[in-house]
């Protein structure tokens, strides 16, 4: 038979509804009487039951967790990070997976009927409405990995993918390519739009720059050696900017295949830094996204919307900066003036 909380209260010898209160946060329970209740429950092996406590105080420390990236490695670390995160603050993750789902609607109910606190977009390609039809149903929402914007609807954590798309172009421009080749994830995702009109923009400064441009599928190992494939068909470009990780090297799998090498035939950078880029094989030069940062300040977005009523919370959009991971798939500087 399972340990109860009459068990714990006769232990203790006070009320049942003392040793509820102790384990209920923000209860008013005396530091002498918490003690006792809680040295009766290790003594018996008393552990306390999350739904008979969400019954009590309308809160069930759900927090879900959406995304629609499961197909690209890197959200593997995303979710660990998320989960293990959220788990050290008392929230209990519910991962969703919504990589076939087109209406927030659907998704929106799907969550509400688990009686969700808040939820977690973690997301660079679902649209924003999936976020804002949380809050229109009045759940908390973050949008991670959302798209910048200096009047957000509601809280964005991130990074700028138009300054990113810069800073592939600099790199790039900077070790001599002149013919480069943009091949981004999803064309309707507004991580691809933005990497892209970053990239565009940087290039417009320079008068003798030949560049193209191609969308693969998914973010997706498949999708960007399909692409790759794809391109090698006709003149490849010097170098690329693949604008992720997993894309990128999909592409370098492509290149190998074709017997061209990189990064003397073909050069590549991508965006991420997720763990499989730094491995001896793959060697991806490429540029970092801060995910520690992202996780811990979207978690702590959600602990004060948790915390105070969301009609009065200002969402805001919350920034960092990248940096480029100089690795093995580019020439290095200087390279192209001693050639």
């Amino acid at each position: 038979m399972s340990v109860t909380l009459k068990d714990v209260a006769e232990r203790a010898g006070v009320s049942r509804s003392a040793v509820s209160r102790t384990f209920t946060d923000g209860a008013s329970v005396s530091d002498k009487m918490r003690k006792r209740v809680e040295q009766a429950a290790q003594e018996l092996g008393y552990h306390p039951n999350a739904l008979a406590s969400s019954l009590t105080t309308g809160r069930t420390k759900l927090v879900g967790l959406v995304s629609n990236n499961f197909h690209n490695p890197y959200f593997l670390d995303v979710f660990a990070h998320f989960t293990q995160g959220l788990q050290d603050v008392g929230l209990r993750p519910l991962l969703v997976n919504l990589s076939d789902e087109t209406d927030p609607a659907n998704s929106m109910r799907m969550l509400t009927q688990y009686s969700v606190d808040g939820v977690i977009v973690a997301s660079s390609t679902l649209p924003p409405s999936f976020s804002i039809a949380f809050q229109d149903a009045g759940v908390p929402v973050v949008n991670s990995f959302g798209r910048f914007s200096s009047a957000p609807v509601v809280p964005v954590v991130g990074i700028d993918n138009v300054e990113a798309g810069r800073m592939a172009a600099r790199t790039l421009v900077a070790r001599g390519y002149r013919r480069l080749g943009f091949m981004g994830g999803p064309k309707i995702a507004t991580s691809t739009q933005d990497r892209f009109a970053g990239f565009v923009s940087e290039l417009e400064n320079y008068s003798d720059i030949d560049l193209s441009y191609s969308y693969a599928d998914f973010y997706s190992f498949s999708a960007g050696r399909r692409e790759m494939e794809r391109l090698l068909i006709g003149t490849p470009a010097e170098a690329y900017f693949c604008g992720d990780d997993v894309l990128s090297i999909g592409a370098l799998s492509a290149i190998q295949d074709a017997g061209l090498s990189v990064p003397q035939d073909i050069g590549i950078i991508g965006l991420n830094d997720m763990e499989m880029a730094g491995w001896q094989n793959i060697n991806l030069t490429t540029i970092q996204q801060p995910l520690d940062q992202i996780v811990r300040v979207s978690i702590e977005i959600m602990i004060d919307m948790l915390s105070q009523s969301q009609k009065t919370y200002n969402p805001q959009s919350k920034v960092f900066p990248c940096r480029v991971i100089e690795r093995g798939t580019l020439r290095p500087l200087g390279a192209s003036q001693l050639a």
